[in-house]
């Protein structure tokens, strides 16, 4: 991954790293502990995790440099994965624009400890994601969530992220840098 961290600190108490296979199982947990919150929402969103299947791949994206633990104290409190080359997921959501899917950073997996939530944290993740971090050859982040996850997308808004559009039940928002 072609990033500097240019700021470790994502608030007072949280430190960003970039995560290496010794994080995996508490990341992991954050996913999965996620996963079944998600569910006693109603929400089908990250089901696979519950059911052994992880569609991003963690293992290899913690290997390629992609996937960033937010801690406390020495224990994981939340993760996301930061990809900058375009996926076959953000290509169908997105579309083929090849230049803005080529300038983009796309934002995965964004979860926070079901300990550490309600607490601003996922803001101050995505505060980190756009200052905290610098992208070579990027000027935009883009992320997706399901579409009728209300509480979810108007997070992203309230985050300065900007609506564009829906494809197949997603959301999709993006920020420029």
């Amino acid at each position: 991954m072609n990033s500097i961290i240019s700021n470790g600190y994502v608030n007072e108490r949280v430190t960003a790293t970039q995560a290496n296979v010794r994080d995996t199982d508490e990341i992991m947990d954050i996913l999965i502990g996620t996963a079944r919150w998600l569910q006693s929402k109603g929400s089908t969103q990250w089901s696979g995790l519950l059911r052994g299947e992880d569609s991003h791949d963690m293992v290899g994206s913690i290997s390629r440099g992609e996937v960033f633990a937010f801690k406390e104290n020495g224990v994981c409190v939340g993760t996301v994965i930061l990809k900058q080359m375009v996926s076959e997921w953000d290509k169908d959501l997105w579309g083929e624009n090849e230049g803005e899917l080529n300038t983009s950073v796309f934002v995965h997996r964004l979860a926070i400890h079901r300990d550490h939530a309600g607490k601003g944290l996922g803001a101050d993740i995505l505060r980190w994601i756009e200052s905290g971090v610098c992208y070579n050859d990027k000027d935009r982040i883009r992320l997706d969530c399901i579409g009728d996850n209300i509480t979810l997308n108007r997070f992203y808004s309230q985050c300065g992220y900007e609506y564009m559009g829906g494809v197949n039940g997603f959301s999709k928002y993006e920020k420029l840098l």
